[in-house]
């Protein structure tokens, strides 16, 4: 840990690609309702990255969360078949609610939902890269969740956090930034402990760094910090900064890539 020197300033600043993740303690309120307003401010900042001719990639978690509340769930389900039921009924409310939001600033979206399999060396990878590229060569901003409904495996073992981290690394990105409801990594945790110190800047993922991690979010949320720092680890191995910011206030992200000393940086240049 230390400060983080101009050259990682510059490289943030710098970005070309851009992957973007926000987590459903992020999108939601706590009884489990979207907050439009918040939604509205990331699609706008979202957009403005792109009208700079940045590559822009959006990976959402709430799927689950957001159909939970439309089938009058009071908590995340607990049995797979209810989990897949809410992703399937959330998955098309939240995209439909993401292109009405995109389409007012004049964006154009497309929705890819991805399991572990799509990164596997092989056919599939290079499948879903050439998809993402072209997407991007045409100016659109893919809109990416894990395929809940169809992979159990995706339900039960994984998180956002670690598929953002994946497709940043498969896209080499330049950036990935983690939106979620805490504005930093922290010695302890500030939400119990006034005292706790942020930490600006990582050199590197190591065990002392692992125990930092928390408990996850809300009753609807799935990752906590520790899912957060894992996603850090595979960005340190693939060469992307990574970045950890409060995403109640999405133009947070602004003023990250303008140089402010916010969140946290994960100097993950292997």
């Amino acid at each position: 840990m230390s400060v983080m020197n101009g050259d990682i300033k510059e490289r943030v600043k710098n970005a070309k690609r851009i992957v973007v993740k926000v987590g459903t303690s992020t999108l939601t309120y706590a009884n489990g309702n979207l907050n439009l307003g918040l939604l509205n401010k990331l699609v706008w900042v979202l957009s403005d990255l792109r009208n700079q001719e940045r590559d822009v990639v959006l990976v959402t978690s709430g799927a689950i969360g957001v159909g939970s509340k439309k089938l009058d769930f009071k908590t995340r389900p607990k049995e797979t078949r209810e989990k897949q039921a809410a992703a399937a009924v959330g998955q098309a409310e939240l995209m439909h609610i993401y292109q009405n939001f995109f389409s007012e600033y004049s964006q154009k979206t497309a929705q890819i939902l991805l399991t572990k399999d799509d990164f596997k060396e092989g056919e599939r990878k290079t499948n879903t890269n050439n998809t993402f590229e072209t997407l991007l060569e045409y100016g659109v901003i893919p809109i990416v969740n894990a395929n809940d409904t169809i992979s159990t495996f995706e339900i039960e073992f994984s998180d956002n956090d670690r598929l953002s981290a994946s497709v940043a690394s498969l896209l080499k990105a330049d950036l990935l930034i983690i939106l979620t409801d805490i504005d930093a990594l922290y010695d302890s945790n500030p939400k119990t402990n006034p005292d706790a110190q942020r930490i600006a800047y990582v050199e590197k993922v190591t065990d002392d760094i692992m125990e930092m991690g928390g408990e996850k979010g809300s009753e609807f949320s799935v990752g906590g910090m520790e899912t957060k720092l894992l996603a850090a680890r595979e960005c340190f191995d693939s060469g992307v900064v990574m970045a950890i910011l409060d995403g109640s206030n999405p133009l947070l992200v602004e003023r990250l890539i303008s140089g402010e000393d916010i969140g946290t940086v994960f100097d993950c240049i292997a």
